[in-house]
């Protein structure tokens, strides 16, 4: 007998899972020349995946932030508008991620587009929303979500699930379905204004292809092929 741990279930073991990708490649010479129109095209491939029910929630992205000393953290939300300006999301301004980005206005985002064997990782700037467009995306929300935005103090220590139901409850009697609830002054939108869009198309052998624009000074983008 060794002290050895037992062997898993190859079923379950992380390193003998393995997915041969076989979809087509990516050549420099099909790119658009914007990544926001690059990313256009990849996204509605997305959402028909979605309607066909082989992927969920495309534009769900994972947002990596990093506090004022550098310590990271990540988590997955909604994309909520993109355009030749970049990615628009909405949170709490004092949840970890508000803080993070107002101390380190810095953010990644990764859309992991697994059954396509697609990623797409973007860096950049960020920076608030106006209260115009915040408020006017707020509208446009089920009346239950836009009184959770009131609810939570997203990322606080709560004392129980009830303190939370409790919190919904009362404002749900205070603001009725059908009344006009007002927008949290501590909620809002950020918009993400990318320095770097990758696209990650998986390949055989795990030599994906991989093209990454770059903004250049003059407004202009570059492409790079980076190894796999």
């Amino acid at each position: 007998m060794t002290d050895r741990e037992p062997l898993l279930d190859p079923v379950l073991d992380p390193a003998a899972m393995r997915k041969q990708y076989r979809a087509d490649g990516l050549a420099e010479q099909d790119l658009a020349t914007h990544p926001m129109d690059q990313f256009a095209r990849w996204f509605e491939d997305a959402v028909r995946a979605a309607l066909h029910g082989t992927l969920y929630e495309p534009n769900a992205m994972v947002v990596a932030t990093a506090d004022a000393e550098g310590r990271p953290s990540s988590r997955t939300v909604l994309m909520k508008q993109f355009d030749t300006e970049g990615y628009v999301f909405y949170t709490n301004y004092d949840s970890r991620k508000g803080r993070d980005l107002t101390a380190n206005p810095y953010v990644s985002l990764l859309f992991p587009w697994h059954p396509l064997a697609r990623q797409v990782i973007v860096t950049g700037g960020v920076r608030r929303t106006g209260r115009d467009e915040t408020a006017a995306y707020f509208r446009t929300r089920p009346h239950g979500s836009q009184l959770g935005a009131w609810a939570s103090a997203q990322s606080t220590v709560i004392g129980s699930r009830g303190e939370l139901d409790t919190a919904y409850a009362e404002l749900e009697a205070r603001y009725p379905e059908g009344e006009r609830v007002p927008v949290p002054p501590h909620w809002g939108g950020f918009r993400v204004v990318p320095e770097t869009v990758e696209f990650w198309q998986g390949r055989e052998n795990r030599l994906h292809d991989r093209l990454r624009y770059t903004a250049r000074p003059d407004g202009a983008w570059g492409v790079d092929r980076l190894s796999p």
